[in-house]
């Protein structure tokens, strides 16, 4: 270890053993403990199926709640189905472990690369900061998928799709070939992916967009060769069985349609709604766009997460986890831009606050009531979190050459080129220079 190196690290394992302690305890007083109830739906659905029930027939005792997913998802799950409890939560928390320390590895290096911190202490403190975050504790507390399914989708888009890799390098064009499988699985595991077969589809990568669209209806497919009456119940019952997910107006869902839900629960407006969906999708189509034409594919990804809890009928709290993408470009842009700038301050600043109200709990206040201006801002404060990062996040363009880059060593930050940095295109409408 060189002497420059040993002496940052004096103070940095320090700073990450005192921000583990502090996101420990904070943890320990707002962590809500779910019992891994959404894990417990897949076990036990899962379990009547080997059984020789139909899957979808089942429900948790004591509740309204099944499987909703599509039915390649069952058999990507039905393992599950042979392992004792304790062994599925055990595999589903590694897995969404593993699953986010790769994926937020892979969006903070630039950050690290920036600023000259070393790689360990910037991933360091993202993970301890990402296990604070609401969405993410409320995933790994009832044993969601979103992660896996994030995971998935960011490394078809970033690896394969994007002209470089997260870590500044070609891959060869022979694995440019599987660019869309990994949307295409998601799409297949769960519904909401497939908004990033529409984000290939409006930027004109045309290819990858039916090797997603292939990937999705081949797996279907599949799953309807295997289970084929399962398959027939979920296209034809369970998909359009509301009931299954719960009440749109629940303080839970921060999407357009909750929004609208909670503005008259007993007759919320169809139309208001569409309206809604139809104006984020255009501003949303252009920004992609743009992102695109600038070769920055990270911001695409994380605009498209963006749009996608905004214009879904039900974004439940742990599915706000497609907002971190977009978080940490936030403040990679932040240190993009020059230091003691407005614009640092200012993209730092709202990372910052945004990251606050999504540790916060703060919707959960108006549970039970949202009636009035306060119920209808606060109750819907994700969302504005959303529409904001739609709006602000910056889109620029990418500064690696055609040719390969190597990574430069991380004692030397000063002779180290910037990765990316800025060069706006299409000018945010919320940050002034």
């Amino acid at each position: 270890m060189s002497q420059g190196a040993f002496s940052r690290a004096r103070y940095q394992v320090p700073f990450v053993i005192a921000l583990a302690v502090l996101v420990t305890g904070f943890l320990t007083v707002a962590a809500v403990r779910h019992g891994f109830f959404d894990l417990r739906v897949y076990y036990g659905a899962l379990h009547h199926w080997v059984a020789g029930g139909e899957i979808y027939d089942w429900l948790k005792p004591n509740s309204k709640y099944g499987f909703t997913y599509p039915p390649f998802a069952a058999l990507v799950m039905l393992p599950m189905a042979y392992v004792s409890w304790h062994v599925a939560t055990v595999i589903s928390v590694i897995l969404t472990v593993l699953a986010s320390a790769l994926l937020i590895w892979w969006l903070v290096d630039p950050i690290a690369r920036r600023t000259g911190w070393t790689r360990w202490f910037v991933l360091a403190v993202a993970l301890c900061l990402a296990a604070a975050f609401e969405p993410m504790r409320e995933t790994v507390n009832f044993g969601q998928v979103n992660m896996l399914l994030l995971f998935l989708v960011g490394a078809d888009l970033l690896w394969l799709v994007a002209p470089v890799t997260p870590f500044g390098r070609r891959l060869p064009a022979r694995y440019r070939w599987f660019a869309g499988v990994g949307i295409g699985l998601a799409t297949a595991i769960k519904l909401t992916p497939g908004i990033f077969i529409v984000y290939l589809l409006v930027t004109q990568r045309w290819r990858a967009a039916i090797v997603a669209s292939g990937t999705a209806a081949g797996a279907t497919l599949v799953a309807g060769a295997v289970a084929p009456d399962a398959s027939r119940e979920f296209w034809t019952t369970a998909l359009w069985d509301t009931d299954r997910v719960g009440s749109l107006s629940f303080i839970s869902n921060q999407s357009w349609q909750g929004v609208v839900a909670r503005i008259d629960p007993d007759h919320p407006s169809r139309l208001l709604w569409l309206l809604l969906v139809v104006a984020t999708l255009v501003f949303w189509a252009w920004r992609s766009r743009s992102a695109v034409r600038a070769g920055d594919e990270a911001t695409g990804f994380a605009l498209t997460g963006v749009v996608g809890c905004l214009i879904s009928p039900v974004t439940w709290v742990h599915h706000l986890v497609w907002l971190i993408p977009a978080l940490i470009l936030l403040v990679d842009n932040a240190y993009a831009a020059p230091a003691r700038s407005l614009r640092r301050r200012y993209l730092l600043g709202f990372a910052i606050f945004a990251y606050l109200v999504l540790i916060s709990r703060l919707v959960w206040i108006w549970e039970r009531r949202f009636d009035g201006l306060l119920g209808f801002l606060g109750s819907n404060a994700y969302v504005w979190i959303s529409v904001a990062l739609l709006v602000v996040l910056p889109v620029r363009g990418h500064a690696l050459p055609a040719a390969v880059q190597d990574v430069p060593e991380l004692d030397q930050p000063k002779r180290r080129p910037s990765p990316r940095p800025l060069q706006f295109v299409g000018r945010p409408l919320a940050i002034g220079d």
